[in-house]
């Protein structure tokens, strides 16, 4: 069978396959089928662009966003063709007992869809080929949490199971003590536990033949164009529904496999205000979808830095290598293995206006964009709106408000409004004119819609990096995550902050500068940023009547 059109196979830069021979290049199969952002989607792309710079990227098969509508058209190609060939890069193979491949599936629409669809990890780990795994890396641990991890975002994703079952089984058997720190011994059990919790909701086992499993994620994951919050997304975004996504089948890394080891998402720039520093989150001894899911805190790059220094520097490298292809800030996603650090996927990053501005003109001033360029990404932005809404913290009396609580931010800004539980509540109130600000336990992008009728967003769990706060900050909402301090009750439609106990339907305040939460409502001012308002002035008055002046206006 000839290579089938709308396939793509990447290969990484330098890495040997199974006969021995390098590859120079990054390199992909096309075979009269062009390589290009609308059939490759956005995410393998960038995939094949990093690894043409030199970026360690894990090999990946990608089939096109042309099999959307009809999912079940690529499995047989697939199979025949592009897994053979994924099999030849790395030098493992789907479903063998002591080599064998395990992959993610991951979507990628043409323009960025952050969190709107689905991802399964640790595609390919069966009862058969846990051995062969174990054999590999020398990690029991690592392998059993890999394995207990595919069995609930598979029963998720694709059987369509609550993982709120799961979520309660970890924390019957980590009573209390972060998931990480179980021993393989307790997650073997808790794979054997989820099994059976499988077996229970879908009527049959888990499936353990890779070959199944692999041929169900890349049906779930085309299906999850379809699923209620991408749809959602894509009106609120003016995105086209025929426009489809790409699927790509990709050799796993595992950031859960110890100490050394960790998983993060990163911008190579402030996307709050601009500055040039890389802006990271990394969670030592986990996996990419504990950042990304919103359902875990996470931490900053000294955690990174520690342990595993190389790593940190190489990413800082990659950063700037990253904007110099791409000629903008970039989101992205890596994984650290052993020391080892992996690129995942690279894409524009969503920033707040003051960001947007700040990164246009010193991308501009680095020689990395032209003026054209620093302009029309400026031209809808008002001079006069560039800077920080700050708190004017005037309580009762004069007296200056004292906050019930912190969270970390992940948008800028202040806010007051209405507590709001769930979407329909938010929706109701806004409907009715009054300003409403969400609080949620994570940070989740299911509650897109809601977002779109909230003011701000308050989460219990989450890291800034989370689908839900890009989306958050995408939209220019306040947004706070990961407080600690917050409990809530839905029975009894309230929450509690810090000591104080508030009704749903009460007024808070989100700080989203100092991440600090307040009862009532409190004013803010906006503070402007007179330097960057001189610089974009300057920028446009110097190209006033010049060749872009049409772009601009």
């Amino acid at each position: 069978m000839h290579w089938p059109k709308h396939f793509y196979l990447i290969t990484q830069a330098g890495q040997a396959g199974p006969s021995g021979h390098g590859h120079r290049h990054a390199h992909h199969e096309q075979h009269g089928t062009k390589a290009g952002r609308e059939s490759m989607g956005s995410k393998a792309y960038n995939l094949l662009r990093m690894a043409a710079i030199g970026l360690r990227v894990p090999p990946a098969l990608v089939i096109g966003t042309q099999y959307t509508q009809a999912p079940d058209d690529c499995l047989l190609p697939a199979f025949s063709v592009g897994i053979p060939a994924l099999e030849e890069a790395t030098g493992l193979a789907l479903g063998d007992p002591r080599r064998p491949l395990v992959v993610s599936v991951r979507s990628g629409a043409p323009v960025s869809m952050p969190g709107m669809m689905e991802t399964l990890l640790n595609v390919g780990l069966c009862d058969a080929t846990l051995p062969g795994l174990l054999r590999q890396t020398g990690n029991p641990r690592m392998v059993w949490d890999a394995y207990r991890r595919l069995v609930a975002s598979y029963a998720e994703v694709v059987a369509g199971v609550d993982p709120a079952l799961f979520e309660q089984e970890i924390a019957r058997v980590a009573q209390g003590r972060d998931e990480r720190l179980l021993d393989f011994n307790e997650l073997r059990g808790l794979t054997r536990s989820f099994q059976s919790i499988y077996q229970q909701q879908v009527g049959e086992p888990f499936p353990q033949s890779a070959t199944a499993q692999l041929g169900a994620a890349i049906r779930a994951v085309f299906t999850s164009w379809h699923a209620e919050k991408a749809v959602s997304y894509r009106k609120l975004n003016h995105i086209d529904d025929q426009m489809g996504t790409a699927v790509t089948v990709q050799q796993m890394v595992f950031g859960n496999s110890g100490g050394h080891s960790g998983a993060g998402v990163g911008f190579t720039r402030d996307p709050m205000s601009g500055q040039p520093a890389p802006w990271v989150d990394f969670l030592v001894n986990a996996q990419g979808e504990d950042v990304v899911s919103g359902r875990r805190n996470a931490h900053g790059h000294e955690a990174l830095a520690e342990i595993a220094p190389d790593a940190w520097r190489q990413l800082q490298e990659g950063a700037k290598a990253l904007e110099h292809e791409f000629k903008d800030m970039q989101d992205f996603e890596f994984t650290v293995q052993d020391g080892v650090l992996h690129w995942l996927q690279t894409r524009a990053g969503k920033r707040t206006p003051l960001a947007s501005v700040r990164i246009a003109l010193d991308l501009l001033e680095e020689g990395v964009i032209d003026e054209d360029t620093a302009l029309e990404r400026t031209q809808n932005v008002a001079v006069e709106s560039l800077g920080t809404l700050q708190l004017v913290a005037q309580g009762e009396g004069g007296q200056a408000a004292q906050p019930l609580a912190r969270a970390t931010p992940a948008c800028p800004g202040v806010v007051s409004g209405e507590i709001a539980l769930d979407g329909e509540r938010a929706a109701a109130r806004a409907a009715a004119g009054v300003p409403v600000v969400l609080v949620r336990q994570d940070a989740e992008t299911a509650d897109i819609d809601a977002l779109g009728h909230a003011l701000g967003l308050l989460t219990q769990r989450g890291a800034r990096t989370s689908h839900a706060a890009v989306v958050a900050r995408q939209l220019g909402k306040v947004c706070l995550v990961g407080c600690g301090d917050l409990h809530i009750d839905l029975a009894g439609r309230s929450i509690q902050l810090g000591t104080k106990t508030l009704p749903e339907g009460d007024v808070i305040s989100l700080d989203g500068n100092s991440g600090q939460v307040f009862a009532g409502a409190v004013a803010a001012v906006l503070v402007p940023d007179k330097p960057l308002q001189q610089r974009l002035l300057q920028l446009r008055e110097k190209k006033a009547g010049g060749p872009s002046q049409a772009k601009a206006r």
